[in-house]
């Protein structure tokens, strides 16, 4: 392969993937554009909602529930933190308690 091409191809490649990849502001300006269609705003009522919409706060995420494994290991961990264990005796503990033992 010539450099030349080679450059074209880093080229399209790299324009392809920031074409690709929606910023916050972008993926905000998304949902608010959802959101005003979902209400049937439109003149002054819906530039009221985007300016409101577009300047408000990213949405916390929110709380995944956890799995029974993942609240076992949490429950072990804070058993082992009251227990103030450490090293070796810490990992015995734990492979007892996440086994059921």
């Amino acid at each position: 392969m010539s450099i030349r091409n080679i450059v074209f191809a880093t080229i399209l490649l790299a324009t392809a993937v920031s074409a690709s990849a929606m910023t916050a502001q972008q993926e905000k300006m998304k949902t608010c554009n959802a959101q005003s269609k979902e209400q049937s705003l439109s003149g002054d009522a819906r530039k009221g909602f985007m300016k409101t919409c577009l300047s408000s706060a990213p949405a916390a995420p929110a709380a995944k529930a956890l799995t029974p494994q993942q609240e076992k290991m949490k429950s072990c961990n804070a058993d082992a933190k009251t227990k103030g264990l450490k090293g070796a005796d810490r990992k015995a503990f734990m492979k007892t308690c996440l086994s059921g033992g």
